[in-house]
């Protein structure tokens, strides 16, 4: 499972589902659809504490790059992102994120993560960049959220020049291609692979 669906139509189906089957007496099947929103929520909670947990546990004032805020590529959709859920987490435990997304406005990214914590931590602790290399200089990690074609196409080695040693890559929707990225340097952590790697500070 990816880091989370998102957008307006499926968990609110889902739940219309949950609705029903309790309308109908139907528990269990209520039980069931219900589950679906809460492994929802909690593989997005887990990949923030994956975040965090290999961040020597410790995500405090360090710089945080979000690749991606929509919640599919293609769109400037925002609507239940996971990329929102996600940046709340990892501002409760005041990082600092340097969001990059090639078509949601920097109001809208604002406005979203104000919903979830205060504007003044947004204000203090949310910077938005018209550049992935931009947003990665002197960066400790990135973390990729949405699946937009181009995460897959950068020049990582470039990202890797600019930020923090050691630099670490959360891939939540599967699309970098890890033994090169480990190869530049990087360490990496991906939905469903091991979740923890050797830290070698001499690559």
């Amino acid at each position: 499972m990816p880091v989370g669906f998102g957008g307006s139509c499926f968990q609110k189906d889902v739940l219309s589902l949950v609705y029903l089957c309790e309308t109908l007496n139907l528990s269990k099947v209520a039980n069931y659809f219900l589950g679906i929103v809460e492994i929802n929520n909690y593989q997005r909670r887990r990949f923030a504490d994956l975040i965090i947990s290999e961040m020597f546990n410790t995500v405090t004032d360090k710089k945080i790059a979000l690749f991606g805020f929509a919640f599919k590529k293609n769109t400037a959709d925002t609507r239940e992102s996971s990329a929102i859920h996600i940046g709340k987490h990892l501002l409760d435990e005041r990082a600092h994120l340097c969001v990059y997304d090639p078509k949601v406005p920097e109001q809208n990214i604002k406005h979203e993560l104000g919903l979830v914590t205060s504007k003044d931590i947004v204000t203090k602790y949310v910077d938005v960049f018209k550049s992935p290399y931009e947003a990665c200089k002197n960066a400790h990690s990135i973390v990729i959220v949405t699946e937009w074609d181009e995460f897959k196409d950068l020049d990582y080695g470039k990202l890797y020049a600019v930020m923090k040693k050691p630099a670490s890559v959360f891939d939540g929707r599967l699309l970098v291609d890890q033994k090169k990225l480990k190869e530049i340097g990087f360490r990496v952590f991906s939905i469903g692979t091991a979740k923890t790697q050797s830290l070698n500070l001499f690559p």
